[in-house]
């Protein structure tokens, strides 16, 4: 048995690509040789990073929404597809999804009620139908919602926070041990958002683990215990939370703490960004094989960054001892 409950092995992901066609097809390289890794021990572990960085088509990937163009992704150490193609209901109830949009989550024409029987049913939780009731009823309360307000309704007649915390409910009934989470709390307002990170909170006690996307570094400064920092399809730096905020090492994770802006109404911006201005445009485009990738923006960039991919030095003689980062400017006081 594996001591990773997930891992990435040099996971690369290429998009548009055209096969036997004589005509040329545009490619984009979303995931470019991740290597990333999740304990057996239940954590959550936070991918972060820009739109466009990677993180969904990672996720998509561990669910099998998408296949890996080259490495491997290895879950309780068997190869997803394997467990896909031998034994897809097992991986169904070990890993499961809450998704960014409450909105599109529900089949409209069907009352709620039916998301949790339906687990119930598929997975074989209750011996009867008041066990299976009973259930129910627990797993909602559980997620601070009342089931006697709520059963019966359709899903235009609940909130959005109500809407994502049936999922929670549906989290808490089945009890896998990864949860894969892209951005849940971006469509709700503070106090929900709260709320439901606090559920989740407590399925990380219970024996779960989570892998949680997201732009907001405040939001994984809160939630996650490590951090995956995804700079265009490449990992940037990752190591443990606390140390990765507090003490930023890769200019591009010093550039994302650095726009978080400071809830003080007497300071404002003094000017107006664009993409031209910060680089986002050179970004965007492909990255060469042989630099870094964020080279194009970089303020400490060196001949050397646009020649050379950048390995990952661990840090020396610091607490958090699995802290990477993948820059030169540490390649004098770390070791690759």
């Amino acid at each position: 048995m594996s001591d990773k409950l997930l891992e990435f092995k040099d996971v690369s992901k290429v998009f548009g690509r055209s096969g036997f066609s004589l005509r040329k097809v545009r490619t984009v390289k979303a995931l470019d040789g991740i290597n990333v890794g999740m304990p057996d021990a239940p954590q959550i572990l936070g991918l972060v990073g820009e739109s466009g960085s990677g993180k969904t088509t990672m996720s998509r990937i561990v669910l099998g929404l998408e296949k890996e163009t080259s490495g491997t992704v290895l879950y309780r150490g068997i190869p997803v597809s394997e467990w896909l193609r031998s034994r897809r209901m097992e991986y169904r109830r070990e890993v499961q999804m809450i998704f960014q949009d409450p909105y599109g989550t529900y089949n409209p024409f069907y009352r709620v009620d039916r998301v949790l029987v339906s687990i119930v049913k598929k997975f074989d939780l209750a011996k009867s139908t008041n066990e299976g009731r009973d259930l129910i009823n627990q797993s909602l309360n559980a997620v601070g919602l009342r089931p006697k307000e709520l059963l019966g309704r359709y899903p235009h007649q609940l909130s959005g926070g109500e809407r994502q915390r049936f999922m929670l409910a549906r989290i808490y009934m089945i009890r896998p041990k990864l949860i894969v989470a892209d951005e849940p709390v971006s469509m709700l307002d503070a106090s929900l958002k709260a709320m439901f990170l606090d559920n989740l909170r407590k399925f990380i006690d219970m024996g779960m683990s989570c892998l949680y996307i997201t732009h907001d570094l405040n939001i994984a400064y809160f939630i996650a215990d490590r951090i995956v920092i995804l700079c265009n399809g490449r990992v940037a730096e990752q190591g443990d939370t606390e140390s990765i905020v507090k003490d930023p090492l890769h200019p591009y994770t010093q550039e994302l703490i650095g726009s978080i802006p400071t809830p003080d109404p007497k300071r404002r911006w003094q000017e107006q960004l664009t993409a031209e201005k910060i680089g986002l445009h050179k970004l965007r485009e492909e990255t060469a094989e042989n630099e870094c990738v964020f080279a194009g923006r970089c303020p400490h960039v060196m001949p050397r960054c646009t020649e050379e991919t950048p390995p990952f030095y661990r840090l020396e003689n610091r607490e958090d001892q699995d802290r990477e980062v993948a820059c030169f400017l540490h390649a004098g006081v770390t070791t690759p």
